[in-house]
């Protein structure tokens, strides 16, 4: 699916252009098995802007359609969660690109009837289950503790849970519920914000990007070629011709092999080559290549790369080996005539 399939789309009657274009795009993003991130960035560029514009059944539309997809475009989705329940019911309900984060939020901006639609999700988190019971039965909350009293859900939770298991739990100190229930929830959002920390930081090579990185800061060019050939392991003379012509297509498979993601390879890039990118579309470029090249390809060209390397140690080393060879051979040439003469 191309921007210019869009663009048929929208060509195609001017009337309600934007209502039938936010449908059929969704629609035939669903009907890909496995979308690109490329794909999925196209339909939320295209729909988002579109989202104001469209209406109430279109919105409900969408949010069926992409509640049963398994790459949803996640900006999409959440915009479609803020929406009254009618409409993000089935994203509550089964959407996988909705997190435990994003769920314990729409509680808390949304209330009860974005939480009764989220009760219903399968293997849903006991914690926000929890939660959710809680604001079901307010009256059961019994607070003295005036911190307890602040109408902000996860305080509500907190002592509605604990109220609401059991008798005996309703009995206890209101304080100390609240604050154990608190506990709980503030680990919860902990662990999510510490999982998604990871993923940010743990991306391929972080070491490596490091000194890529400022090296290519630098300005200078030797440091960072240095260090560009201790990262793919070629000599010296190789990597220097990667960066040598205006042309960033040998770096950018150079920095795809590394597994580097599309921002952290374009700071790279556009330290090296500046003036490359005098405009939002070459960045739009540059990016559209680097995604598209695939990573064993890429791999490929530096195996090629290293391959150029040993033969060219090779080459250095062989005018050394004849050399050694004519020395031995002239040397067994002279030996029988020191012999011949020796005879006479």
């Amino acid at each position: 699916m191309s921007s210019s399939d869009f663009r048929q789309i929208a060509i195609r009657t001017e009337a309600g252009k934007a209502e039938r274009l936010f449908r059929a795009a969704v629609s035939a993003f669903c009907s890909l098995t496995r979308p690109s991130r490329r794909e999925i960035g196209q339909l939320e560029d295209l729909t988002l802007p579109l989202f104001d514009d469209v209406s109430v059944e279109s919105r409900r539309y969408v949010a069926a359609a992409l509640s049963e997809c398994e790459y949803a475009p996640a900006a999409l989705v959440r915009r479609l969660c803020e929406e009254p329940v009618d409409i993000a019911a089935p994203l509550l309900i089964r959407s996988r690109a909705v997190s435990d984060i994003d769920l314990i939020a729409l509680i808390g901006r949304h209330g009860l009837p974005h939480a009764r639609a989220i009760a219903r999700r399968k293997d849903l988190n006991p914690t926000i289950a929890d939660l959710i019971r809680a604001l079901e039965r307010p009256t059961l909350v019994r607070v003295r503790d005036p911190e307890a009293q602040a109408p902000a859900a996860s305080a509500a939770a907190a002592v509605n849970k604990d109220t609401a298991e059991n008798s005996a739990t309703s009995q206890q100190s209101p304080g100390i519920a609240a604050e154990n229930a608190r506990r709980r929830l503030r680990s919860m959002m902990r662990t999510g914000d510490e999982a998604l920390a990871a993923k940010v930081d743990a991306f391929p090579g972080s070491e490596t990007y490091v000194k890529l990185r400022e090296t290519a800061l630098t300005g200078n060019a030797a440091f960072f070629q240095t260090a560009l050939a201790d990262a793919l392991d070629i000599d010296f003379s190789t990597a220097r011709s990667l960066t040598a012509n205006q042309n960033y297509g040998p770096l950018l498979a150079a920095l795809r092999s590394l597994d580097f993601s599309e921002d952290r390879a374009f700071l790279i890039t556009v330290a090296i080559y500046p003036s490359l990118f005098p405009h939002p579309q070459a960045i739009r470029t540059y990016l559209d290549r680097y995604r598209l090249l695939h990573r064993d390809v890429a791999l490929d060209r530096v195996r090629g790369w290293k391959a150029e390397t040993l033969s060219r140690m090779v080459r250095d080393v062989s005018p050394v080996n004849s050399d050694s060879r004519k020395a031995s051979n002239s040397d067994e040439a002279a030996a029988p005539a020191l012999r011949a003469s020796s005879r006479k």
